[in-house]
């Protein structure tokens, strides 16, 4: 017998007219996900994944989670004052929901994500066998299915991966890349409390330890007007680097069954990339992890002295978070996997004493300086070294403001 059509199942019976009314909404949903023309990644499917996973998880978040929210963002500003040049970058505070998380930091996502997405669905579109497009032919519902099949796979696992991360980031900075709306300090509330959950530290003190985090990015972020980019620049860098195995490609899109969608999950299932195969990409990743690390060890070498003799607690929390950050929670492992991306500053330990050879050498003002220009950040070599870093540094004149642009040379 011939395949019939996706919802048409053979029988020895014809077809009822109740039949085809019973069909017509999961053909509607079908062409309403082949029609995605935004990009490599069907955000539409990403985002309707991601907000079924969290249906039942995201819990409210209440006026006392609020007001311990805002007040912990106002304090940890004010420790930072004396340990940092760099002034508030917060102009705003809120407390986040899990769902509220994945809203409010899709928009940078898509910025992160689509480049990577972009070489693969490229590939797979190059490795299709002809005969199975022939094999649709023009009149069958699904013949635009395999044009789509890039976008949709990519849709299906970035809305996986965010759901899982949003069920353990703790603020809009978490991952080291401003990923909320510019100025605005968020906290998860439901996630803080898991994240102290085993730490034994009283839960205010928590709070105010990640504040103190946040409102650090922050400050960063707001003040280094190139830094931003900088990293999604390093994002893109690295995707252009990753090398795609045809072979594994063509094998998958070989075993799939236009008749048969679930068939696409299956045969799509792995992983799709080799990372580090080529020079270019060695180089690309290592100036990503740089980069992250510099971003990590500083917040953390300033939250640090910020807590200092203040809070009872701030080493055992700084080592907790320490270490969350470079190994990367069970979300943050599948997300990498999904999308080939990793977001870790894996030589935050390396950064952190480099922060701390320029401070000790040169003061807040000299290690603060650092970030005046892109030109003058450390490379990978020199977390080797942090204080031959702070020998060489120069204190001299900072860099003109108009020579400070985001496409000056990055930090190897």
């Amino acid at each position: 017998m011939a395949n019939l059509p996706f919802g048409f199942g053979p029988g020895d019976r014809e077809p009822r007219p109740e039949d085809f009314a019973a069909a017509m909404p999961l053909f509607a949903e079908l062409q309403k996900l082949l029609s995605w023309s935004g990009g490599p990644v069907n955000w539409d499917l990403a985002r309707q994944l991601a907000d079924s996973a969290l249906s039942g998880q995201s819990a409210a978040v209440t006026p006392a989670d609020r007001a311990g929210v805002a007040e912990a963002v106002r304090l940890a500003d004010l420790w930072l004052d004396p340990v940092t040049d760099l002034p508030s970058g917060v102009r705003s505070v809120e407390s986040w929901t899990r769902a509220d998380w994945l809203d409010r930091t899709l928009p940078v996502w898509r910025a992160l994500c689509d480049p990577v997405a972009a070489r693969v669905v490229s590939a797979m579109s190059s490795a299709l066998p002809a005969e199975q497009l022939q094999a649709l032919g023009p009149g069958n519902p699904l013949a635009g299915m395999m044009s789509q099949v890039g976008g949709l796979m990519f849709g299906a696992q970035v809305g996986q991966g965010l759901a899982g991360l949003a069920q353990e980031v703790v603020s809009a900075s978490d991952i080291g890349i401003p990923l909320g709306p510019s100025g605005v300090a968020a906290l998860v509330p439901q996630n803080v409390a898991t994240f102290g959950e085993g730490l034994e530290r009283p839960a205010d003190e928590v709070r105010l330890y990640l504040g103190l985090r946040e409102a650090a990015h922050q400050r960063l972020f707001g003040h280094v007007p190139w830094l931003r980019q900088r990293l999604l620049d390093a994002v893109e860098a690295y995707s252009r680097g990753i090398t795609v195995d045809l072979s594994v490609i063509e094998r998958a899109m070989g075993d799939i069954d236009p008749t048969d969608p679930t068939s696409m999950q299956d045969a799509l299932a792995g992983g799709l990339f080799e990372p580090e195969t080529t020079e270019e990409q060695k180089i690309a990743l290592r100036r990503l992890e740089t980069l992250l690390a510099l971003v990590e060890g500083w917040v953390d070498s300033v939250v640090a002295a910020a807590a200092g003799e203040r809070m009872s607690g701030a080493e055992a929390l700084r080592e907790a978070s320490r270490r969350r950050r470079a190994s990367g929670g069970p979300a943050e492992q599948t997300f990498a996997t999904l999308v080939g991306l990793e977001l870790r500053p894996r030589r935050l330990r390396e950064a952190a004493a480099l922060w701390w050879a320029v401070t000790e050498k040169h003061g807040v003002s000299g290690r603060d300086r650092v970030w005046s220009h892109p030109d003058l950040l450390p490379v990978a070599e020199d977390l080797d070294d942090p204080f031959g870093f702070a020998d060489a540094f120069d204190t001299g004149p900072t860099v003109p403001e108009a020579e400070t642009d985001g496409n000056a040379a990055s930090a190897d």
